[in-house]
This record gives structure tokens, C-alpha cells and sequence, in this order.
């Protein structure tokens, strides 16, 4: 049987074996933890408690500011020190709840759960909410609203994307071996909400033992399939993932309720099941810590808000100074210019490098070889939108469908001629897409 993919992507060497046979393992914070309360599409969380108060671990600090939004909770005891601005990953300032870390780990009592089959779906959606839950593939997007869709009849599909395309990254990888009845009982979690719903977990076939073991344990559950994917870039990304275990497709416009679907990754499903199971809020996640200047690569169980530089110490320190560092995979995630930011609920990986191999390439012209057209999953011409973008010809760029690129970088991948492809398309969608906000 052929396997299951979509048309387009690359086959990039995968460094996944620097981390992959490195079991997880618990990292306890020593410094401060910073708790942004922006770690989520939406709205930014309210601070709810005061400078000097001490919390515990478990103790809800932000409240939701709006319907799109999510709460955050402490995940250590201690004092609040400062409510201040600090940096994301990614650069951008954001409002930040300091607390010192007591290193007593003193958890709150967590309330009584009910057993699933009693719960009633607004129940869950609640827990789910309360537990401040978000999309931990990296995009954030709160999962109660995800999961409240106008018409949840019409869902017929939940897919756990167990791809984990990106290179190096292994977190995923390790929880579905170390974790997975969590994965499956956030799976009938979910399912619980959609009665008309059909289980998937689409693996990618580089992970064999994977597949084993979630079929071994979903073979007397008749709403659950564990389908065997093509390993290839980008097979994770939502669009290509509901094509190739559904065959339906989606656009830029539309959501994967628009077909039917409802996406979660793994360490999103093992949050819901944590939530509704356990009565636990999401207070710590998986992030795999690799890269050849790293000295012990590996998966680290970490609570939110630790400092990376932290978390890089526990896998070894360096080897030696990186020239790139990375939040997030090495295709779609952001270069990093310090490790003196935390870790938050969308931090899947940090990634060191000793060369930054693309700082050293020098972009020539185009030769019109469609490689980067071979290997779009969007089905564009990414050679052409970039000269669109770089012409500022935003009328022409959204014409040929410029905003229909996911940003996935393979073209700028298969480029013989460098050209940075993805970075000058990127640009101009966000150009594009902030000018149609304006007319609305």
C-alpha cells in the first residue's frame, strides 16, 4: 500500500539522531521563571496577582483577557519579584510575570475529576480552557475555541499530527514512545466532543516503533486509526496533513472545520488528557535541545517559564560558541540572537549550531530551473512571488496567490541560485494580509 503524503516538499537531512534514543528527562529550574503573558494567539493574559505575593505550583497568575485567549499558571513555588517586560523567542517585548523560584516545587491541591463517560462536552471544553491549554506545535492558537467549532456535527475527522517533520526535533518523537496512553486518551478526549468524529494519528513512517505502539493500543477502539505517512517536509504542516490522511483540501481562507477537521499535535492531545484526566493546568512541556555545538543533545521535560540558557546547561552546555541558534526547527523557526528568554508554551526546541551555513550563502539570479515550483506543497511559483515581493507589487503578488504560502521555506531549500525565497514572500504577505484587515 502506497504511503499516505501530498504533492511537493524535500527531503532535508533530518539530525534527528542526535537526539532521538535520548529518553526525557525532568529539568528543575534554579534562577527566576518569566511567565509572558503572551504565549498564545489572541488576547494576552491578565495578571492576577501582586508583586511579594508568594504562589505555588499549579496556582493560576493570569486570567484569559478574552474569548481568544488562555490562562497561565505558575509551575514552580516561590515569590512574585516583578510584573515587567521581558523578551519572547523571538524578539518582541512582551508583559511578564517574574517569580522567584523558591525550589520547593509546593503544588496547589488540584480539584477532583469526574470520569470522562460523566462529563458533559461543555465540561470538558471548560476544563480544557480553564487548564489553559494552547496549540504546542507552535502556533499557539487557544484549543477550547479550536475545539467549538459553530457546527461540531459536521467534524468527522480529529487528526493527531504525530509527523514531526521538522529536522532535529524529537520531542514528539520521545512522548509518543514514553507517553503514549496520554496521546490516546486525549484522543477520547476530544472524540468525546465530536460524535460523528473518526480518530487518526498520522505518523510518519521514520518512526516504525511509533506506529507499533499506538496501534497496539488503539486496536479495540473502533473511532481510531494509526496511519502510516511518507516522511517528507513539510507532512506536518496542517494543510498537507489533512490531504494526505483525508484527501480533502483547504486554502489560505478556509479552517480545518471548513473540511471536517480538527488538528492537534501530540503534546497538545497529552495537555487535554492532563486537563481533563488529571484536573492539571498546562504548566510544562517537551523541548528537544539539539545541534552539533551542543555537547549532550536530548529531550527535556521542562515548566514553563525557565530560562533557555537553563536548559541548554542541562543538556551540557556548549561544545563550543554557536553561530545560529534557533527556537523551533530549523525550516520554520526563528534565529535566536541570546539565550536569555524563556521557555513558553509554543518552545518545541532549541537548536545550536557551530556554522550558520545560510549566512554564507550569496543569493545570484534566478535561472528559471522550477525546482522551488517542484518542491512548493502550495502549488505556486515561489520564484515568481518573490519578484512580486521584492518589487513591492503587492497587487500582482496576491493575484498569482501569494497568500497562499504557508511559509514552509522549501524553496528557499532547493534554490541552486540561494535565492532567499521564503523571507522576501513572507514579507509581503504579512504586508498584504494587514492591508485587507485595514478594508474590512
Amino acid at each position: 500500500m502506497a504511503l499516505l503524503t501530498f504533492k511537493g516538499g524535500i527531503h532535508p537531512d533530518d539530525g534527528k539522531s542526535l537526539a532521538k534514543e535520548k529518553a526525557i528527562v525532568e529539568v528543575k529550574p534554579q534562577g527566576d521563571l518569566v511567565y509572558l503573558v503572551s504565549q498564545h494567539i489572541g488576547a494576552p493574559a491578565s495578571p492576577i496577582v501582586e508583586v511579594g505575593e508568594r504562589v505555588l505550583r499549579g496556582q493560576k497568575i493570569a486570567e484569559a483577557g478574552g474569548f481568544v485567549s488562555a490562562p497561565i499558571y505558575a509551575s514552580v513555588s516561590g515569590t512574585v519579584k516583578a510584573i515587567e517586560p521581558h523578551m519572547n523567542p523571538t524578539g518582541a517585548t512582551v508583559n511578564s510575570i517574574v517569580v522567584e523560584n523558591d525550589g520547593e516545587y509546593e503544588e496547589v491541591e488540584y480539584p477532583a475529576v469526574k470520569p470522562l463517560d460523566e462529563m458533559s462536552k461543555e465540561e470538558i471544553l471548560n476544563a480544557i480552557g480553564e487548564a489553559g491549554v494552547v496549540g504546542m506545535g507552535g502556533a499557539g492558537f487557544p484549543t477550547k475555541v479550536k475545539l467549538s467549532p459553530k457546527e461540531p456535527e459536521k467534524i468527522e475527522y480529529v487528526i493527531a499530527n504525530c509527523a514531526e517533520c521538522e529536522p532535529y526535533i524529537t520531542a514528539d518523537y520521545r512522548r509518543m514512545l514514553e507517553n503514549p496512553e496520554k496521546l490516546v486518551g486525549g484522543m477520547k478526549v476530544v472524540l468525546k466532543l465530536f460524535d460523528n468524529a473518526k480518530g487518526i494519528f498520522g505518523v510518519e513512517d521514520n518512526k516504525p516503533d511509533c506506529i507499533a505502539k499506538l496501534k497496539e493500543l488503539t486496536k479495540d477502539e473502533p473511532r481510531m486509526e494509526v496511519l502510516a505517512l511518507k516522511t517528507k517536509y513539510p507532512q506536518g504542516g496542517e494543510r498537507q496533513l489533512i490531504y494526505a490522511t483525508t484527501g480533502r483540501a483547504i486554502n489560505s481562507a478556509m479552517l480545518p472545520a471548513d473540511a471536517g477537521c480538527v488538528v492537534d499535535n501530540v503534546e497538545t492531545m497529552i495537555n487535554i488528557y492532563q486537563a481533563v484526566a488529571e484536573g492539571k493546568p498546562s504548566m510544562d512541556r517537551v523541548v528537544t535541545v539539539s545541534g552539533d555545538a551542543i555537547n549532550e543533545p536530548g529531550n527535556f521535560k521542562v515548566p514553563f517559564g525557565t530560562n533557555q540558557a537553563e536548559l541548554v546547561e542541562a543538556a551540557g552546555g556548549f561544545k563550543v560558541d554557536p553561530e545560529k541558534m534557533i527556537s523551533g526547527g530549523p525550516m520554520m523557526g526563528f534565529a535566536m540572537f541570546t539565550l536569555d528568554v524563556p521557555v513558553t508554551k509554543t518552545s518545541s526546541s532549541i537548536l545550536c549550531f557551530t556554522k550558520d551555513e545560510v549566512a554564507k550563502f550569496e543569493p545570484t539570479a534566478c535561472i528559471n530551473c522550477g525546482r522551488c515550483v517542484e518542491a512548493c506543497p502550495s502549488r505556486l511559483i515561489p520564484s515568481r512571488l518573490a519578484d512580486y515581493a521584492e518589487h513591492h507589487n503587492e497587487e500582482a503578488f496576491t493575484k498569482r496567490e501569494g497568500l497562499e504560502c504557508m511559509e514552509c521555506g522549501s524553496c528557499s531549500f532547493v534554490c541552486p541560485a540561494k535565492r532567499p525565497l521564503k523571507q522576501a514572500i513572507g514579507s509581503m504577505r504579512k504586508i498584504a494580509m494587514a492591508n485587507r484587515k485595514k478594508k474590512k
